[in-house]
């Protein structure tokens, strides 16, 4: 699908260089994938801090897991 956006230049060539990506297309693409994928980190730490992931500390329901 094709879009068309106003992109700020400096934003662009930074996320560029950071990301490694030579065309506008790719950087954009990547830096799309790239946020997704750390909102999805950000998920994950707050549920492991919340202590939702609890039952991974304890031994005797991990050992039973891998019989």
């Amino acid at each position: 699908m094709r879009t068309v956006v106003d992109i700020d230049e400096d934003s662009l060539s930074e996320a560029r260089a950071a990301l490694g990506t030579t065309t506008k297309v790719e950087t954009v693409n990547r830096a799309l994938v790239e946020v997704a994928a750390l909102a999805a980190r950000r998920r994950d730490l707050t549920r492991l801090v919340s202590g939702e992931y609890s039952d991974l500390a304890d031994e005797v329901l991990y050992r039973s897991a891998w019989r």
